[in-house]
């Protein structure tokens, strides 16, 4: 009878119901809000059909919500073990793009897995703040005035960033530098340290431009002027613009709006799904959605603080900066505060690898919830 003893384990079945209840609820209530609202965008922009955007998107939630699940049950150990091999594994696959990716609009972005277009740089954000957070869990925060030991995590970040920028994806590489830089300055970064790191940034803008590519300098120079090109590098944003303001206060209703429709609003499956909520829904909508954003980002941030530990500390802020930046720059982009980038509006936009890479660091957020409770170890004892 030990096989069957060993197939059954009562005490591991109650410890798995534990943890299951121990799950943020709510939190998971709030994400599939924000899926609904995307469905019901995606919805619009097929023409009032779930196809071709609205239906695979929901399949993909529903797979992504499951994986979303399990991860949250898993402990912190085994994230620590599992960050070196996670971040390899993306490093590797943004080398692939270099050598076989899907070129599309000018970059090279994409490769094709089991028939499915996905995108490493997204994978890339999470798997980065995975090992950051496994990094600084291991060092003591009053060695980090030794500016040697932030060497290797200093590379780690650089090394996704070349290999983004080169695809070429200036927004994503910015939005990888800029996490981890607040997951260094949380880990206990000197000021003066952080001074030196950002002082030749304002410095380094004419260089910078200088070495974009065509299509990268036409985004800055149309941000600048969108006026002079109205029907062609300046189109995007114009039309983005003429959506919003025409959604007035409640909106023209949904699936009514005339710049969606009539398709002259383009992309708007993908980055200007904010523009068809905007126009269909009014500010009021617009707001109401941002609201729920904004909720879900103060949500990560408080469960970085209720943490006990460090390691939970750096991963749900460093999700939670990740999250952040996805939607400020998206809707700093369709309101053209910033040039036009391809970047998501997470789990409203359309797409696969930003759904399932989103839903995969909300798992790890919610982990961080369940054992929240855990302590530090004594220094001493943090190497595994």
């Amino acid at each position: 009878m030990n096989w069957q003893k060993r197939l059954w384990r009562p005490e591991s079945s109650f410890r798995l119901m534990a943890k299951l209840l121990q799950v943020n609820w709510l939190y998971v209530l709030l994400i599939c809000a924000l899926a609904g609202v995307g469905y019901l965008a995606l919805y619009s922009a097929g023409g009032g059909s779930a196809k071709p955007f609205a239906g695979p998107q929901a399949v993909r939630f529903g797979f992504g919500l499951l994986m979303m699940v399990l991860v949250a049950l898993l402990s912190p150990r085994v994230l620590r073990w599992l960050s070196v091999p996670i971040y390899l594994l993306s490093i590797t696959l943004l080398g692939l793009v270099l050598r076989m990716g899907h070129v599309g609009k000018g970059a090279e972005r994409w490769i094709s897995l089991g028939g499915m277009q996905f995108q490493p740089s997204e994978f890339a954000k999470i798997a980065l703040v995975l090992a950051l957070a496994s990094w600084f869990y291991r060092i003591d925060p009053v060695r980090m005035g030794n500016p040697l030991r932030l060497i290797p995590p200093a590379l780690m970040v650089l090394l996704p960033v070349a290999l983004v920028l080169k695809e070429p994806n200036l927004g994503t590489g910015v939005i990888i530098g800029v996490i981890g830089a607040t997951m260094f300055f949380s880990a206990g970064m000197r000021l003066w340290q952080i001074l030196i790191l950002v002082a030749p940034i304002p410095f380094l803008g004419k260089f910078v431009y200088a070495h974009l590519h065509d299509y990268q300098k036409a985004r800055i120079d149309t941000f600048l002027h969108p006026e002079h090109d109205p029907l062609g590098a300046g189109y995007n944003i114009i039309q983005s613009k003429i959506a919003l303001g025409s959604g007035g206060m409640w909106g023209e209703g949904y699936l009514r709006g005339t710049q969606g429709q009539l398709n002259f609003l383009p992309e708007k499956q993908t980055d200007f799904i904010f523009t068809m909520i905007g126009e269909e829904w009014g500010y009021a909508g617009a707001v109401s959605v941002i609201a729920l954003l904004g909720i879900l980002v103060l949500g990560g941030m408080l469960i970085s603080l209720r943490s006990r530990n460090q390691f939970g500390r750096l991963l749900a802020l460093g999700i939670s900066v990740d999250f952040f930046m996805y939607c400020a720059v998206n809707l700093s982009m369709v309101m053209g505060v910033i040039p036009v980038g391809g970047v998501p509006l997470p789990l409203v936009s359309y797409g696969g690898s930003a759904m399932l890479t989103m839903m995969f660091g909300f798992g790890l957020l919610l982990s961080t919830w369940v054992h929240r409770n855990e302590k530090d170890r004594p220094t001493s004892d943090v190497a595994e």
